[in-house]
Parts: C-alpha cells; sequence; structure tokens
C-alpha cells in the first residue's frame, strides 16, 4: 500500500510538473541568416537554423516520436513570434500536433530544429534524405 502511494505521489507530482512547463509562456524573433552554397534560410533568436519536413502536410506534421523522428527533429515553438521585416507576418502560424505538442509554422510547414546543429551558424540538417531543408524566407 505504500508503495503504491508513493507511485501516486510520483506521479501527480511530474502531471503537475508537465502543466506548469506547459503553461509557459514563450517568445521568439524569426530572423533571416545568409549563408554561401545555402541562400537565406530562418532562424530562431539565437542563430539556430530552422527547417522543413518535405514529408509534412500544409499544417500538419508527418514527424512523430513512434518513428523516432521528434528525436533527431525536435520542433520549434513559441507562443510569440516577433518577426523582422525580411519574414512575412501574415506566414507565421501555430498549430497543435497530434501528440499534443504545438508547432510553429511558416507558409503552412512545421518548423524543426536539427539534433546536430550545436552553434548558430551550424546546417547540418540541410539536404538529409533529400526532405530535410532550410526555411527559405
Amino acid at each position: 500500500m505504500r508503495m503504491l502511494n508513493k507511485i501516486l505521489t510520483i506521479a501527480t507530482l511530474l502531471v503537475a510538473s508537465v502543466t506548469v512547463l506547459a503553461s509557459l509562456s514563450f517568445a521568439s524573433t524569426l530572423t533571416v541568416k545568409t549563408k554561401d552554397g545555402i541562400g537565406s534560410y530562418l532562424v530562431d533568436d539565437k542563430g539556430m537554423t530552422l527547417y522543413l519536413f518535405r514529408k509534412d502536410m500544409p499544417n500538419m506534421s508527418m514527424c512523430g516520436t513512434a518513428n523516432g523522428c521528434l528525436e533527431k527533429w525536435p520542433v520549434f515553438f513559441a507562443d510569440t513570434v516577433d518577426q523582422n521585416a525580411a519574414i512575412d507576418k501574415t506566414a507565421v502560424g501555430t498549430i497543435t500536433r497530434d501528440d499534443g505538442v504545438k508547432q510553429t509554422t511558416y507558409k503552412g510547414q512545421p518548423l524543426y530544429y536539427f539534433y546536430k546543429d550545436k552553434d548558430d551558424n551550424d546546417v547540418y540538417g540541410q539536404g538529409v534524405g533529400s526532405v530535410w531543408y532550410v526555411v527559405a524566407p
């Protein structure tokens, strides 16, 4: 019985923690970076490259946890997105994925990071599997 109470307490704390984290507001700024050989592409406020997945459908992500996709391609989400002049403000949106996670979109394309990008000049996800690409503004 004691073990069951401990498990229930831990589960309750875990749910409460997730609820608090989900309610936090995240803001980011989309900007444009240019790199030789790639051209102009979207980055977040830390300069990290954002990618699109060619298998996604408009306003629908096909990258999920079941196929291990999200381990390598974490979603980009910001409650509010401040765009600079180079970004079409009307093209930025938000979807709620099948797993309940919110994701920012640009021109209907869900946005992702790539797990191998560690620095703000990295674009290691460009062309991966011929389906992952930087996002042109």
